[in-house]
């Protein structure tokens, strides 16, 4: 049965700090869902409300896109390991872009100032709502590892290779909506811890 909280508990904290991925989706009027794996290495839990997560460079970048659009971003984590639980996280996202002005400054306060080749933004989640469910239908799974393709590809490209990489498909999502990822931009957090 699913249980709804207006804010993360400390119970909330323990299970996502035991998790090793999650999913993000979103979506524009007009536009393809978007549901996108990641690992928690890059998850931050900012305040009751308010979480973040590193976001690298892949080939699509559909979630900045939709909350320029939109802002609406439901992030999910499910146990596959241990007691079955699935806990989501709704609420109205942002995208904190690396030529911003708060970019180092979340960086800094939130990621221990390591940025992993190939960064390309911080997304953040103001949380209204936080639900669990049962998660009995999750299978089991063991972690084996990360994977190393990622920052292998990025070391391969360079700097310069990733930034004309993101040109080409990063500043417009799949459906044509521009990402905001080389807009002209100061201050985009406006309210972030």
């Amino acid at each position: 049965m699913a249980r709804q909280f207006p804010h993360l508990s400390d119970s909330h904290r323990e299970f996502i700090g035991r998790q090793r991925i999650f999913f993000t989706a979103s979506a524009a009027p007009g536009t393809r869902v978007n549901v996108s794996p990641r690992s928690t290495d890059a998850f931050r839990i900012l305040g009751d409300n308010q979480v973040a997560y590193l976001d690298r460079t892949g080939s699509g970048n559909e979630t900045a896109a939709h909350l320029l659009a939109d802002g609406r971003l439901t992030i999910m984590f499910c146990a596959f390991e241990g007691p079955p639980l699935i806990l989501r996280l709704y609420g109205r996202g942002r995208v904190i872009h690396r030529r911003s002005g708060d970019y180092p400054r979340l960086l800094a306060d939130w990621f221990e100032d390591k940025e992993p080749l190939g960064a390309r933004q911080i997304v953040m989640l103001d949380v209204d709502l936080v639900q669990t469910s049962c998660g009995f239908g999750v299978p089991l799974f063991d972690h084996v590892g990360e994977r190393t393709q990622l920052d292998r590809w990025a070391e391969a490209k360079g700097e310069a290779g990733i930034e004309a990489f993101q040109r080409e498909k990063n500043a417009r999502s799949m459906d044509g909506l521009p990402t905001g990822l080389f807009a002209d931009v100061k201050d985009e957090s406006s309210g972030a811890c």
